[in-house]
C-alpha cells in the first residue's frame, strides 16, 4: 500500500485523469438518458462540453490558470447553447479549489467570483418551474455554498503550505547558521590550542638551550654532569618534537600573540589547586588520584587540566545550588584517564556544546578538539538519574 501511495503521489496527473475518465462516463451516461427521456440536449452538444470539463479535472494541477479560463468559457457555452448542467460541472468545484490552493492570487479571486456567480446564472437560465421565487432563491443559495466552501478550503490549504514552507526555510537557515557557528568555534578553539602548544614547545626548547649551555660549560671539568645534561636534552627534544607535530596539525588563524602573552601553562599537578578553588567557591568536589603519578607530556597535562576546568565550570553554571562533583585521575601504563561527574540538575546538551569555561571556548567542541590533538577519546553525556558525566582517555603516545 505504501508503494502504491508513493507512486500515486509521484504521478498526480494520472490520478486526476482516472477521476476525469470516471466523471466523463457518468456524465455521458446521465446526459444521454436525460436527452432520450426529455427530448432535449442532443449528444452532439453534450459530449464536447462534457469532454472539455473532464479535461479540466485531468489537467487542473499542470495548468490551473488555463483550466480556470477554459472552465469559464465552457460555462458561458453551456448558457448560450442551452446545455443544462450535468455531473461534469463538478469540474467547476474542483478547479475553484485547485486555483485557490495553488494558483496566482488574481486567479484565486476570479475563481471565487465565478463560483459565486455560477449557481445564480444557471438558475436564471434554467429556472425550476415548480418552485416559487423564494424557492429558486433557496436553490441558488444551496448551490452556491459548495463553491464558497471549496474556495475557503483551497485558500486555507495555500496558507498552510506557505506556513510550512516558511518553517522549512527557517529550519534550513538555522541549520546553516549552526554549522557556520560550529566551524567558527572549532577554528577559534584550534587557534587557542595552537597558541598553548606553541608555549609548551617554546618552553621545552628553552630547557634544551639552557642544558646545552651547561653541558658545554662543564664538559671538560665534570663529564658526568655533561652526560646528564645531554640526556635531558635528548628526552626534552623528543618531547618537543612530538608536541611540534601536534602543533603543525593545528590550523592557526591570523591572530597574533602580543608580547608578554607567553606564560607557563597549567599541568596535572595544578588540578588539585583548581579543585580547591571550586570548593572555596561553594562547589563540593571529591578529588581522587588512582595509580602512580608520573611526569606526562606537556600537551597531555594541559589537555587534562582544561577538561577538568571546563567540566567543573559547567557544573557551577548549570548544576544548581546543591550540586556536587567528583574528579578522578587514573594513571595507566599507556595513558591518563579522566572522569568528571556531577549530580546537579544539569542543562540541555546544547548548552554544554556552546558554553566555554572562559567565555572563549565552546564547551564540548573545545574538549573534543583538545582530546583529538593528543590522539585521545572523549565520552560526554547525561548520567542516569541526573547530572552530567565526562570521561576521557589521553594516551602517552598519539596515534599516527
Amino acid at each position: 500500500m505504501q508503494r502504491l501511495y508513493d507512486l500515486l503521489r509521484r504521478h498526480p496527473t494520472w490520478v486526476d485523469s482516472f477521476w476525469a475518465a470516471v466523471l466523463f462516463g457518468i456524465s455521458v451516461a446521465g446526459g444521454a438518458a436525460r436527452a432520450e427521456t426529455a427530448g432535449t440536449d442532443s449528444p452532439a452538444r453534450i459530449i464536447p462540453v462534457t469532454f472539455l470539463l473532464c479535461l479540466v479535472v485531468a489537467l487542473r494541477r499542470r495548468l490551473p490558470m488555463q483550466m480556470l479560463v477554459l472552465t469559464a468559457v465552457l460555462g458561458l457555452a453551456q448558457l448560450v447553447l442551452d446545455v443544462e448542467t450535468t455531473a461534469a460541472d463538478f469540474a467547476m468545484l474542483v478547479i475553484v479549489y485547485t486555483v485557490a490552493a495553488t494558483g496566482a492570487r488574481w486567479a484565486s479571486w476570479l475563481a471565487l467570483g465565478m463560483g459565486l456567480a455560477a449557481a445564480t446564472l444557471a438558475q436564471l437560465r434554467w429556472p425550476n418551474e415548480h418552485s416559487s421565487a423564494l424557492g429558486n432563491v433557496a436553490i441558488v443559495i444551496f448551490q452556491t455554498v459548495p463553491f464558497a466552501l471549496a474556495w475557503v478550503l483551497g485558500d486555507s490549504m495555500r496558507t498552510r503550505r506557505a506556513y510550512f514552507a516558511q518553517l522549512e526555510e527557517r529550519a534550513a537557515r538555522l541549520e546553516k547558521e549552526r554549522e557556520a557557528q560550529s566551524k567558527v568555534a572549532v577554528a577559534a578553539e584550534r587557534a587557542r590550542i595552537a597558541r598553548e602548544l606553541h608555549d609548551v614547545v617554546a618552553h621545552n626548547v628553552s630547557v634544551m638551550v639552557v642544558q646545552a649551555d651547561g653541558a658545554a660549560y662543564v664538559l671538560d671539568a665534570a663529564p658526568d654532569q655533561a652526560r646528564k645534561a645531554l640526556e635531558t636534552i635528548s628526552s626534552t627534544g623528543r618531547q618537543a618534537l612530538a608536541e611540534m607535530r601536534r602543533l603543525l596539525g593545528v590550523l592557526r588563524t591570523g591572530e597574533h600573540q602580543e608580547v608578554g602573552e607567553y606564560v607557563p601553562q597549567p599541568d596535572v599537578q595544578q588540578i588539585e589547586d583548581l579543585v580547591e578553588q571550586c570548593r572555596e567557591a561553594g562547589l563540593p568536589v571529591d578529588f581522587k588520584i588512582e595509580g602512580t603519578p608520573r611526569p606526562l607530556p606537556s600537551g597531555v597535562e594541559l589537555t587534562a587540566y582544561r577538561i577538568v576546568q571546563e567540566a567543573l565550570t559547567n557544573t557551577r553554571k548549570h548544576g544548581g545550588p546543591n550540586a556536587g562533583a567528583s574528579v578522578r585521575l587514573v594513571y595507566f601504563d599507556d595513558g591518563l584517564g579522566l572522569l568528571v561527574e556531577d549530580d546537579g540538575k544539569g542543562a540541555p546538551h546544547e548548552l554544554y556544546e556552546e558554553g566555554g569555561a572562559d567565555g572563549r571556548g565552546h564547551g564540548l567542541i573545545g574538549m573534543r578538539e583538545r582530546v583529538g590533538m593528543v590522539g585521545g577519546t572523549l565520552d560526554a553525556g547525561p548520567r542516569p538519574g541526573g547530572g552530567f558525566r565526562i570521561s576521557a582517555l589521553l594516551p602517552l603516545k598519539p596515534a599516527h
